[in-house]
């Protein structure tokens, strides 16, 4: 990296950097205030169970949900004891080792997903959607899938 490109922050992937992330912090700030005035837990519990509800038996290991919903491991443990607690998901002995546990979508879990899921949908559309064209939406999301597949490709 060349000195000129340390000492220019407005650079244009800087700023496309800074702008993501802004862009993503008040969408996603939006999306759970909607969540919230309607009654729901956070958005973080949706992700959580509709993980499990994908799930092969509708049950995951703890780390297979932190690399499926990209939460640090210390908030996903957190995280699935509240959704425990509050019973829309229960943990089991897993029959693989016997050692580790898996975390299960109980009934309530897919009760609570099909309730959230209308205003969820309708907060992504008012937020998100609405603000851009169906060409800019295609394309934001090719180029989005690009640069997952290259990050993943990396690690």
């Amino acid at each position: 990296m060349t000195k000129a490109n340390v000492e220019n922050p407005n650079s244009a992937p800087i700023e496309a950097w800074a702008r993501l992330h802004r862009a993503s912090n008040t969408i996603l700030e939006r999306v759970e205030v909607k969540l919230k005035a309607a009654g729901f837990p956070p958005l973080s519990w949706y992700d959580v169970l509709l993980e499990l509800r994908k799930a092969e038996g509708h049950s995951l290991r703890p780390v297979e949900i932190e690399k499926r919903t990209l939460l640090a491991q210390y908030n996903v443990s957190r995280l699935i004891d509240r959704i425990v607690a509050a019973g829309y998901a229960e943990k089991r002995k897993s029959s693989e080792d016997g050692r580790g546990v898996r975390v299960c979508l109980c009934p309530e879990g897919e009760d609570l997903l099909v309730k959230m899921w209308p205003i969820y949908r309708q907060a992504v559309q008012t937020e998100f959607a609405d603000h851009l064209s169906q060409g800019e939406t295609e394309t934001l999301s090719l180029i989005l899938k690009n640069l997952l597949s290259q990050i993943v490709e990396v690690k």
